[in-house]
């Protein structure tokens, strides 16, 4: 099963806000979520990013792949993304 992480969109018209979610990535957006990891709000001006990074970590450790969104998410709270390396 190929796990990634994306945004899953909830809000009213003109006030969206997202949760970061980890999710089969054959399922469609409005699935079933596998685990909840943070909130993402682009109207607010505080708090507007709020991860786990304990989980964040360990989702990536075990192969879950961010989208680009969510990659970008987590360079602007500073969450290195770990490449996996092919030892010989």
């Amino acid at each position: 099963m190929s796990v990634s992480m994306r945004l899953k969109r909830f809000g009213s018209k003109k006030r969206p806000y997202y949760r970061v979610v980890i999710q089969d990535s054959r399922s469609a957006n409005v699935g079933k979520t596998i685990d909840e990891i943070g909130f993402y709000r682009p109207v607010e001006t505080e708090n507007q990013i709020q991860l786990d990074k304990e989980k964040v970590q360990d989702w990536l450790l075990k192969g879950a792949q961010p989208s680009p969104t969510v990659k970008g998410l987590l360079n602007k709270q500073g969450i290195q993304i770990a490449r996996k390396t092919v030892q010989e």
